[in-house]
């Protein structure tokens, strides 16, 4: 059995097939030249595949996985529901089902029989829904806990939770569910932290080769793990611990945070090694990177027995 290795990706990416300024070969060829491995065209309720020309190279990487995020505003418009559909076979139509929670799990539903895995994106875009309702959500494999568009405040408000805040909300009603780090990119010619450009978020798959099943298959069971920046170069991860290596870039000093129930700090470790051995009381058990230069890495959770 081929030995697995470290592939690197984004599953949330726009282009001129829906509201991005780049067609689909620009935005592939930008994702190229940064060292992609996979990269998911997520067009708003549109299934973008790229068409090589004849006569064109061919390139293998990044791997094409197919992708659409379905989207409706609920509500009289007043409520955007965001999913991204990884996998997906075919077109996904948007469901307005007239609540959140109804609303969620229909396109989530919707996505599952398209052949695909779901994505719940950006819960604090226009502050559309919170844990509560998440919570209430049966067969999403995944939620954004970074989303690099500057209109999606990822770090929430007064009142309002974060995404690591409302990842672990979710966490703690029980749900198994995956934090992603994405671009959400939709700018690719100028850039400016007030641009939705590319570049700011991305998943690191474990897989034993570079396929769409291995990939899909890597990110549905929470074998990867999302960064901002940060490198990790080992992670093994168990039921019984949970043990990091990071890679060290200029000078920067890193803080691990083991993290549990209802966002509680179990464990803080600096440098560039950490590990958190299990007691078996933990509802479960997630580890965040925090760099000086403020960059981050996410763990997906542990869950003992």
């Amino acid at each position: 059995m081929p030995k697995a290795k470290w592939y690197k990706g984004n599953i949330h990416t726009h282009t001129t097939e829906s509201d991005g300024d780049a067609d689909p070969m620009t935005v592939t060829r930008w994702y190229r030249r940064h060292g992609y491995d996979f990269l998911v065209l997520s067009d708003h309720n549109h299934r973008t595949i790229l068409e090589y020309g004849k006569g064109r190279r061919r390139f293998r990487k990044p791997l094409m996985i197919p992708g659409e995020e379905v989207s409706v505003r609920i509500r009289n418009g007043t409520i955007p529901i965001h999913i991204n559909g990884i996998g997906i076979t075919r077109l996904v139509e948007p469901i307005d089902a007239g609540g959140i929670v109804p609303t969620l799990q229909a396109n989530v539903d919707a996505i599952l029989q398209a052949g695909g895995i779901a994505s719940i994106n950006h819960p604090n875009y226009e502050w559309a829904f919170d844990d509560q309702s998440i919570s209430q959500v049966n067969g999403a494999s995944l939620l954004e806990v970074y989303n690099g568009h500057p209109a999606t405040n990822v770090y929430g408000g007064p009142g309002k939770s974060s995404y690591e805040e409302i990842w672990d909300g979710v966490l703690t009603a029980g749900k198994v569910i995956s934090g992603v780090a994405t671009d959400d990119s939709h700018k690719y010619y100028d850039f400016h932290p007030g641009m939705s450009n590319p570049g700011r978020g991305w998943v690191v798959v474990r897989a034993a080769e570079l396929s769409v099943e291995a990939i899909i298959d890597g990110l549905a069971s929470g074998g990867f793990y999302s960064s901002t920046g940060v490198t990790l170069s080992e992670l093994d991860v168990s039921q019984n611990s949970v043990r990091l290596s990071i890679e060290q870039e200029t000078r920067h000093i890193y803080t691990t945070r083991f993290t549990g129930k209802g966002g509680t700090i179990l464990a803080e470790v600096a440098g560039l090694e950490a590990e958190y051995n299990l007691r078996g009381d933990e509802s479960y058990v997630r580890a965040t990177v925090t760099s000086s230069g403020n960059t981050k890495a996410w763990v997906q959770p542990v869950f003992p027995r």
